[in-house]
C-alpha cells in the first residue's frame, strides 16, 4: 500500500511539473549578430568591413570577431538572445522562424528549431 501511495504522489509531482513547464512559441525575425542588431542594421559594419550589401557575410564576420548570434525583429525592434550559437550559423543574415521557449529574465530564447521564413 505504501508503494502505491508513493507512486501516486510521484505521478502527481511529474504531472504538475509538466503542466507548469513553459510552452514553446515561434518567433520571427532575422538571424543577425548582436552588434548589428543593436544598431538595427548591417549598414555600418558592412561599410567598415567593405563587404557590400551582404547580411550573411556581415553576420558571419561580426560573429567571427566576437559577436553573438541573435534574432532581430525589425518590426518591433526587439533583440532576442539565442542560447544555441551553432544552429543560427547556417541561417546567418536570413529571415527565419525560431521555435523555442522564452526566458524573460535574460531575454533569451531556448532554441528548439530554426527554419527559413517563407
Amino acid at each position: 500500500m505504501k508503494k502505491l501511495g508513493m507512486s501516486f504522489v510521484t505521478i502527481l509531482i511529474v504531472a504538475s511539473l509538466s503542466a507548469t513547464a513553459p510552452k514553446a512559441k515561434t518567433f520571427t525575425g532575422e538571424i543577425m549578430d548582436n552588434m548589428c542588431a543593436a544598431a538595427g542594421s548591417h549598414k555600418g559594419m558592412e561599410d567598415m568591413f567593405h563587404i557590400g550589401d551582404d547580411p550573411k557575410k556581415c553576420t558571419l564576420e561580426c560573429v567571427a570577431k566576437g559577436g553573438k548570434y541573435v534574432l532581430y525583429n525589425a518590426e518591433t525592434k526587439t533583440i532576442y538572445q539565442l542560447d544555441d550559437q551553432r544552429k543560427p550559423k547556417e541561417f546567418a543574415g536570413q529571415k527565419v522562424k525560431v521555435t523555442g521557449t522564452y526566458d524573460k529574465g535574460p531575454e533569451t530564447i531556448h532554441v528548439q528549431s530554426i527554419e527559413a521564413a517563407a
